[in-house]
């Protein structure tokens, strides 16, 4: 069964962006390929520390994350080789637009102040980067099990060959952007 976000796709923005930019083929138009998710975890923390975000992550996401491993030693930081440094999940398909959805539906407007994300900080190729700063603001973390606030890095790689397409793209999924 697809997902409430996918249909709004299918049904209401293709032809929308098809009729803005005179897309000639419906695969011209772009779409959102996959997400991905990353919790980054200071090493200077206890071991459970990357144990707790991986949990917090796979309730969130609904999939395990895979944890990310150093490169190198870096003395600095206090860093060791192949210690443990944080988490991500990559989601495609029908769970990415459930995802999206929750996200832009019940997170995002939980948000302290909430004014809307900053249409600047797409990367030149039609993919948007947003930093989360608490996960306590999806409604699946049980804030009394919380030992730690953790952000995170949400990415959302969109097919589109420029940023405005994929802004215009994300505007019309949903996405509450601030007024530029």
């Amino acid at each position: 069964m697809k997902t409430r976000l996918y249909e709004k796709y299918a049904k209401e923005v293709v032809p929308a962006l098809k009729e803005k930019r005179k897309y000639t083929n419906v695969h011209q138009v772009p779409c959102i390929e996959k997400i991905v998710i990353n919790m980054g975890v200071s090493a200077q923390l206890e071991k459970s520390a990357v144990d707790d975000a991986a949990k917090d992550l796979t309730m969130i996401t609904g999939r395990k994350p895979v944890i990310n491993m150093s490169k190198k030693a870096i003395a600095n930081f206090k860093l060791r080789e192949n210690q443990p440094i944080g988490c991500r999940v990559t989601l495609r398909r029908e769970v990415m637009y459930e995802f999206f959805d929750r996200l832009v539906a019940t997170a995002l407007p939980r948000i302290r102040d909430f004014r809307g994300i900053s249409p600047r900080s797409f990367d030149g190729r039609g993919n948007y980067s947003l930093g989360v700063a608490d996960q306590t603001i999806f409604p699946e973390i049980e804030l009394d099990k919380i030992k730690r606030t953790q952000g995170m890095d949400i990415t959302i790689v969109t097919s589109a060959p420029s940023d405005e397409e994929a802004f215009d793209l994300l505007k019309m999924m949903g996405m509450p952007f601030a007024e530029r």
